[in-house]
């Protein structure tokens, strides 16, 4: 008895994986960077802490408004594409198969069995083929806004819970350096992940998050020491 052969490719994690990369790596950029601008201005511990709990609640649903959002409107897209392509199937259908055809012809099938996989398909699912063929929109690439939303407001939580936590440990007149090197650590480790589970160059990704965190968290800490004034 033969066995089944399961594959599972990176691409149908992109769904959520994008999601999950962006909440988490932008509430460590955001609150990190927002703790090291404070204590760089004031070492007061409850101010730096305060600074970073309001970060944390603001860019969590700041993240999962913006995700719900902007996923919405390419699940709007999708929805008229297909209405319009299910209207355009009752009303020409012979034109449609035609197009479906070029299209597998383009691929490389010869005209004839472009024709006959053409007409199978649609057969069985003409919406399906032309959305999956035509518009390039399938059960993996389809875009679900509350996953995405939540998903997003969930790792920015994480994310930000990390750089807070090393504000509240540090010892004082610590706290620019330890959230520093520790947002940096825990970037490295985002991207070293995020790569890993999307089939992807490791060593890349973690160049990539820690060189713009590093800069975001520079860029905070000048301000702070430039327009702040530290008290002991």
């Amino acid at each position: 008895m033969a066995r089944r052969h399961l594959e599972r490719h990176a691409v149908q994690r992109i769904g959520w994986l994008r999601a999950a990369v962006l909440g988490a790596n932008d509430g460590i950029v955001s609150t990190a960077s927002l703790l090291v601008g404070v204590a760089a201005a004031s070492q007061d511990r409850n101010a730096v802490l305060l600074a970073g709990v309001a970060g944390l609640v603001a860019g969590a649903f700041s993240m999962a408004a913006g995700e719900y959002v902007s996923v919405s409107s390419q699940s709007d897209t999708e929805a008229a594409d297909l209405s319009r392509e299910k209207g355009e199937l009752a009303s020409q259908p012979a034109f449609e198969r035609e197009e479906l055809a070029n299209i597998y012809v383009g691929r490389g099938l010869d005209p004839v069995l472009a024709g006959q996989v053409a007409d199978q398909l649609m057969a069985k699912d003409a919406l399906g083929a032309h959305a999956r063929d035509e518009l390039g929109i399938s059960e993996i690439t389809t875009a679900r806004p509350v996953q995405a939303a939540i998903t997003s407001a969930i790792t920015f939580s994480v994310g930000a819970g990390l750089p807070l936590l090393a504000a509240l440990l540090a010892p004082k007149g610590m706290i620019v350096p330890v959230v520093s090197a520790t947002a940096i650590l825990f970037l490295a480790l985002l991207g070293g992940v995020g790569a890993k589970t999307g089939g992807a160059s490791v060593w890349k990704a973690v160049v990539r998050v820690t060189f713009w965190g590093a800069l975001a968290l520079a860029a905070t800490a000048g301000v702070g020491a430039l327009f702040g004034v530290t008290t002991g």
